[in-house]
């Protein structure tokens, strides 16, 4: 099953604030200091995702811009997923607004399709309302739930031959090269896509070729990734009020780690991977992504890993919003510590190396290994080795 919730971000907005509701639209988010349209009214046309603020202004003027709130959309989606996952374990959300759903081995629970159907219906907000197409693979769930109206569905059985046959070239989930050099020779649609063999498709476009050649007659072997249960820790606040210091700001997520470990720290748990985010009083969004080469227990250890990407990546304006979100948890690994004060500190050396190396991808501090003191050429003698292996 394929549900797709069209203009996600915008049923989000009105979601949380109703009084945009009927109003003309557009959501914008930032990119390399240019404003692009994120999402926008279905009224306004002509507009696109990613299209330049500007040239989306000059075609429609009239209308309210909304900034972007990327953490927000990803909670009410997250939501989504959990109440789906009551009707099916197998929910695979990669993209919001794109949901698929494993729907094999339901019939003990649910008659037939239209109850599966209903009871996806009932666990998603109206404001939303989802497309639904149900068939035999991926894509073809895909193009029914696509060619529904809003809050409709449509189930694919059978021979689809006749469906698949006049849809545009631009439905395939391929290059954007590819489906330009598709229309470049004529073959605007599926049905005369199909027609081709198998030969010259791999000759034009390589190893898309195959995947053309099948989803064109509706063969999809894609398998479904349905995400992992794992649990992902969520806190935030609002500065009380906007700052460009790093202080201020460390103190802030120092505050939200200390949540994070009076949740975690009770039954002994570190964090493995976490997502900084921060939001500037102009709505501009910054993410930064933090992975711990062992489960971090301290907040300490944390807080330093934040404050050099935060020195090393500065935001874009001064800061009102801040938040953490933990993605990936674990036991740290047994570990005794040695009764010398020497040996402790170097410990503590080679632990602050190995974070660093995490940090910037590759070894950074070397020593001497003796390989061959004997030979006669001294390069030979000696090789830099990573201290850290």
């Amino acid at each position: 099953m394929c549900v797709l919730l069209i203009h996600f971000p915008l049923c989000c907005e009105v979601l949380r604030q109703p009084s945009l509701k009927g109003q003309p639209i557009v959501i914008t988010y930032t990119a390399a200091s240019q404003k692009l349209v994120l999402d926008y009214s279905p009224e306004l046309d002509v507009l696109q995702r990613d299209m330049p603020l500007q040239q989306a202004l000059s075609r429609h003027g009239n209308t309210i811009l909304v900034p972007s709130d990327i953490p927000y959309y990803r909670s009410i989606f997250t939501e989504l997923l959990n109440s789906l996952e009551n009707i099916s374990p197998l929910v695979e959300g990669i993209e919001p607004g794109s949901i698929y759903i494993g729907v094999d081995g339901l019939q003990l629970i649910y008659p037939d399709d239209k109850a599966i159907i209903r009871a996806v219906i009932d666990a998603i907000p109206d404001i939303f309302a989802p497309r639904i197409g149900l068939a035999g693979n991926k894509f073809l769930a895909y193009l029914a739930a696509l060619s529904c109206p809003d809050g409709g569905h449509r189930i694919l059985d059978g021979d689809t031959t006749t469906f698949l046959r006049d849809l545009s070239c631009d439905v395939l989930p391929v290059s954007i090269k590819s489906r330009q050099k598709l229309h470049d020779f004529g073959l605007n649609k599926l049905g005369q896509l199909s027609e081709l063999d198998l030969g010259p498709l791999l000759s034009q476009f390589g190893r898309e070729g195959k995947k053309l050649y099948n989803l064109a007659r509706g063969w999809d072997d894609t398998p479904l990734n349905p995400r992992l249960m794992a649990e992902a820790i969520e806190e935030s606040l609002t500065l009380p009020s906007v700052t460009v210091s790093l202080e201020a700001m460390l103190v802030a997520l120092e505050s939200l780690l200390i949540r994070v470990f009076n949740r975690i720290g009770r039954v002994g748990l570190g964090i493995c991977e976490l997502n900084m985010w921060t939001r500037t009083w102009n709505a501009v969004q910054w993410e930064q992504t933090i992975r711990f080469k062992e489960p971090a227990v301290g907040i300490k250890g944390v807080i330093n890993r934040i404050k050099q990407r935060l020195e090393n990546y500065p935001q874009r304006g001064p800061v009102e919003h801040v938040g953490l979100r933990v993605t990936r948890l674990g036991y740290p690994h047994g570990r005794q510590s040695n009764l010398l004060p020497e040996v402790r500190a170097q410990d503590h050396l080679m632990e602050d190396i190995r974070q660093l190396e995490l940090r910037l991808g590759n070894p950074q501090v070397y020593k001497l290994q003796e390989v061959e003191p004997w030979s006669r050429i001294p390069e030979r003698r000696y090789v830099l080795a990573p201290t850290n292996r």
